[in-house]
C-alpha cells in the first residue's frame, strides 16, 4: 500500500539511549520528508518538537501536541485546541493542597508557556528531558494570570513521590470522574488533559483539514498507553521492542528498540532506503 503520511510518538519511540535523534534517524526522515507528511505526535509541548523538527530537516511540518489537546498544521496554524477550563484548574490545584498538602508538583502548559512553582528536582528531570526552560510562578500566580486571560491550560503535570501520585491519582478519578483525561506514564507522574483527548482525537482532527488522507493511509510508531488507540486505528501501526505489551498487541508489527534505532530501520527497510 501506498502510506501518505507518517505519526510518530518522541520519548521512548523516535529518540535514542542520549534522548535525541540519531543520524540514521535523522537521515530516514530527511528522505522521507518529500514523499509524505511526518508528523510529531507527543505529550510534549510544540517548543520541546520543534528542535528535534530542526534536527531531522522537518521544521514547519504538522505536529500533535499535549497528547491531542493542540494540532498545529505546516507553518504553526492552529487546526484544533482544547483546554481544561480555569474552573477545573482550580479544583486541581485545590485537590493537590487537600491530599498531598501541596506537595505533588504540578506544572501549567499553555500552547509554548510553561510554568513550574519552584525549580526542583522534578523541573531539572524535564528541563533536561526536553531541552525547554519553564518559567517560575505559583500555581495560584498563573491560575490569576489565566484567569485575567481567560485562558486554560492545554495540559497539567503532576510529578512528585509515588506516594503522593498514588493519593492524587485516585482523589482525581473519584472528584472529578468524567471531566479530565488522567496519563499514568510513571509511577512518579500524572498527565492530565481534558476528557476525550488522545493523541487518535489529534490525529482525527489533523485529518479533518486534510480530506485526501484517511486513518488507513496512515504509519504510525509508538510505544506507551497513550499511543494504543493510535496503532490501533491507523493504516500500520508499528510498536518499538520497548512498548508496553498491551500496545505491542493492537500493533501490525513489531520493531527494534528505540535504542537500536527501531523507528528508523523500519522505514529504511520499508522505503528502501540505506542506512
Amino acid at each position: 500500500m501506498s502510506y501518505k503520511i507518517l505519526f510518530s510518538d518522541i520519548d521512548g519511540t523516535l529518540l535514542d539511549a542520549d534522548r535525541t535523534l540519531s543520524q540514521k534517524t535523522i537521515k530516514v526522515l530527511s528522505e522521507l520528508k518529500s514523499r509524505f507528511p511526518i508528523v510529531l505526535i507527543s505529550s510534549r509541548m510544540p517548543v520541546q518538537m520543534y528542535y528535534l523538527q530542526e534536527k531531522a530537516g522537518i521544521l514547519g511540518m504538522p505536529l500533535i501536541a499535549y497528547n491531542g489537546a493542540l494540532v498545529l498544521d505546516k507553518g504553526g496554524e492552529v487546526l484544533h485546541s482544547v483546554e481544561i477550563p480555569h474552573a477545573l484548574c482550580e479544583q486541581i490545584v485545590a485537590l493537590n493542597e487537600q491530599y498531598t498538602q501541596g506537595k505533588l508538583h504540578i506544572s501549567f502548559y499553555n500552547f509554548n508557556e510553561w510554568y513550574v512553582p519552584q525549580i526542583d528536582q522534578w523541573a531539572e528531570r524535564e528541563e533536561r528531558n526536553t531541552a525547554t526552560t519553564p518559567v517560575v510562578k505559583s500555581n495560584q500566580e498563573v491560575l490569576s494570570l489565566w484567569k485575567a486571560q481567560n485562558k486554560g491550560t492545554h495540559k497539567l503535570m503532576l510529578m512528585g513521590e509515588e506516594a503522593l501520585v498514588e493519593a492524587m491519582w485516585e482523589a482525581l478519578q473519584t472528584q472529578m470522574a468524567g471531566q479530565l483525561q488522567l496519563y499514568r506514564a510513571k509511577n512518579t507522574y500524572i498527565e492530565i488533559t481534558l476528557q476525550n483527548v488522545s493523541k487518535l482525537t489529534g490525529i482525527e482532527a489533523f485529518l479533518a483539514h486534510h480530506k485526501e488522507i484517511t486513518l488507513a493511509d496512515a504509519i504510525a510508531f509508538g510505544d506507551n498507553y497513550n499511543d494504543q488507540e493510535m496503532l490501533e486505528a491507523v493504516g500500520l501501526g508499528v510498536a518499538v521492542a520497548n512498548a508496553r505489551e498491551e500496545v505491542k498487541a493492537v500493533a501490525n508489527d513489531t520493531t527494534h528498540h528505540h535504542k537500536e534505532d527501531g523507528v528508523a530501520r523500519y522505514l529504511a527497510q520499508m522505503f528502501d532506503i540505506e542506512l
